[in-house]
């Protein structure tokens, strides 16, 4: 029999139901829906991770101390420490470097007026931090490498502070207190928003030599003394970045006189970050694919359970094709044909659902997303495999009836 035939058949079969079949495609149409709107999510999170991490600075190296391998108060104390000086011996000493920053961290309770914040971050480093970092200064000014000299008592205030400090009056040139000293406001950084965990209008900005000086708690002043939490190097884009790490570490290496396999610091690059950060959500992104697939299982289940019930209700209409000369082999197809074509037809109503839906969730549900073609071609392909897979038994049942048998039943 003609492939046209039998799709006309199988297509008269399908129709001569319709709210049945509809509610049998039920199961795939979630399931191809749910495949597109949670790849979706998890591509649009991937892709906002990336562009949040890269619009902190470009070509960056992190300098860090390893965990557990030295730092104040470890048991590791006697192992060498990244400290302040290493920020322009490091600069100096490998070429290919651009730019550089540090940063000392601290938290503190910040006041001005009747307006007080607890456990306000903040951040000690260098007048070359905006830069190397890619935030903006908005209104002010940041502090200069005469004042991280001169120790002097000057902040500069990310927006959410400023807001909360001053609701109504310009903050610059204002005396704040930070802890127990009194620090002129000398600027307000541009709005950045939250990156990761961290929320850096929500951070304050201090010469590093005022932290050290201020705000480093006197049991670790020995220990701690100038040491650094991270160093920042802007890399020239014509450089080698596995090399310009090597270089660093082997800097390092001979700066701290530790073997370069044990060295008790850490070179990573943004990538390295937004790898690590795209493994958790590429983990988030398998346990959704699951489930989707589950859906998509328990709709061919469905498909399956319906074609049966049909092979039985319609048993004398086989007989009668049989009679006339129909195959098993047409039989089979034209029951196969029907299980694709519901398959096939949920996965187009899906892949509109789906799409709408990551549309709708992107504009509304607080998450990016990001529609992939190929969470679309893998869903519709996934469903035409699942009308196959559970559709044949149901045809292959049918094309066994005994003619003579199929032509008694009532």
């Amino acid at each position: 029999m003609k492939p046209s035939k039998i799709f006309k058949i199988s297509w008269k079969g399908l129709m001569r139901n319709k709210l049945r079949s509809l509610l049998t495609m039920l199961g795939v149409i979630i399931g191809v829906a749910a495949v597109i709107i949670m790849v979706s999510i998890s591509a649009g999170t991937e892709a906002t991770i990336s562009e949040q991490i890269n619009s902190l600075g470009t070509d960056l190296l992190f300098v860090s101390q390893s965990f557990g391998r030295g730092g104040a108060g470890s048991k590791t104390s006697t192992a060498p420490q990244l400290n302040f000086d290493d920020l322009d011996a490091i600069k100096e000493s490998v070429t290919g470097i651009i730019g550089s920053s540090t940063e000392r961290n601290s938290v503190e309770t910040i006041k001005y007026n009747d307006i007080a914040l607890e456990e306000v971050t903040l951040i000690g480093t260098t007048p070359d931090y905006p830069s190397v970092r890619d935030i903006q200064v908005g209104i002010g000014r940041f502090f200069t490498s005469t004042e991280v000299d001169r120790t002097s008592k000057v902040v500069v205030l990310g927006s959410t502070i400023a807001e909360e400090l001053f609701p109504e009056e310009d903050p610059i040139g204002a005396l704040i207190t930070v802890g127990t000293t009194k620090v002129t406001v000398v600027g307000v950084m541009q709005e950045k928003g939250t990156v990761g965990t961290t929320d850096y209008d929500a951070r304050i900005y201090l010469p590093i030599s005022l932290v050290f000086q201020k705000f480093t708690p006197s049991q670790f002043a020995r220990i701690a003394g100038d040491m650094v939490n991270t160093i920042y190097l802007q890399v020239d884009p014509e450089e080698d970045i596995d090399e310009m790490i090597f270089k660093v570490e082997l800097y390092l290496s001979k700066a701290k006189d530790v073997d370069l396999e044990e060295l008790p610091f850490t070179v990573t690059t943004q990538q390295d970050i937004i790898d690590t950060q795209e493994s958790t959500t590429a983990a988030f992104r398998s346990l959704l694919a699951w489930v989707a697939a589950v859906s998509l299982i328990v709709g061919g289940i469905g498909i399956m359970n319906i074609m049966l019930v049909s092979v039985t209700e319609r048993t004398r209409e086989i007989g009668v094709r049989q009679a006339i000369g129909a195959s098993p082999a047409d039989i089979r197809w034209q029951f196969l044909t029907e299980a694709i074509l519901l398959s096939l037809a949920g996965g187009l109503i899906g892949i509109v659902v789906g799409i709408g839906g990551s549309l709708l969730y992107g504009a509304f549900g607080g998450m990016r997303t990001l529609i992939s073609a190929s969470s679309i071609i893998l869903a519709f392909l996934s469903a035409a495999g699942v009308g196959t897979f559970f559709g044949y038994y149901p045809a292959n049942t049918a094309s066994k009836l005994d003619p003579i048998e199929a032509l008694r039943h009532e």
